[in-house]
């Protein structure tokens, strides 16, 4: 991780190259992280990749219910050289989850963003394939927000279905 001086550092850089597009920065617990404006993503993404940090770790979601801008889109960027890990956030509000795909800069990416539409409702602009890749397409809702009911229907599986679990009596 960049020390607390390292991320200052970074983040003076960055907000030079790209104005306005870091909304916070911080050191804690080992961890840097940086939020910044969703509508910046790809630009300052971009620009992280050209400083070393070109291996895209994980890429996954967050629900800061009932906050908002509500939904969070978290980059887990590693620089291998320097042995270095940074965290980048962007929020969206539910009124309009939209931020711009990645996949034109890590291909990997293809499958979390699919996963974060399916769960959360992102919608990535510029994606080469956005559907559903967990639950069925014409399934409503987003199942990892915090706001979806839980409970409901059981689950008929197949070994349920031969002990008689779900048949009419």
């Amino acid at each position: 991780m960049p020390d607390a001086s390292g991320l200052d550092a970074l983040v003076e850089q960055l907000d030079e190259v790209h104005a306005g597009s870091v909304l916070a920065a911080s050191h804690a617990n080992g961890r840097a992280e940086i939020q910044i404006a969703p509508a910046s993503n790809v630009a300052v993404l971009q620009w992280l990749y050209g400083q070393g940090y070109s291996f895209l770790a994980s890429l996954h979601g967050l629900d800061y219910y009932p906050h908002e801008p509500r939904l969070g889109v978290i980059y887990e960027l590693l620089d291998m050289k320097q042995v270095d890990r940074v965290s980048v956030k962007a929020r969206v509000t539910t009124d309009e989850p939209r931020i711009a795909s990645v996949v034109g800069i890590w291909p990997g990416a293809d499958f979390p963003e699919r996963e974060l539409y399916d769960m959360f409702g992102v919608q990535f602009d510029g994606h080469p394939d956005l559907r559903r890749i967990l639950m069925p397409e014409d399934y409503e809702g987003h199942p990892q927000r915090r706001d979806f009911p839980v409970g409901g229907e059981p689950v008929l599986f197949t070994h349920n279905e031969r002990d008689g679990y779900g048949a009419d009596r």
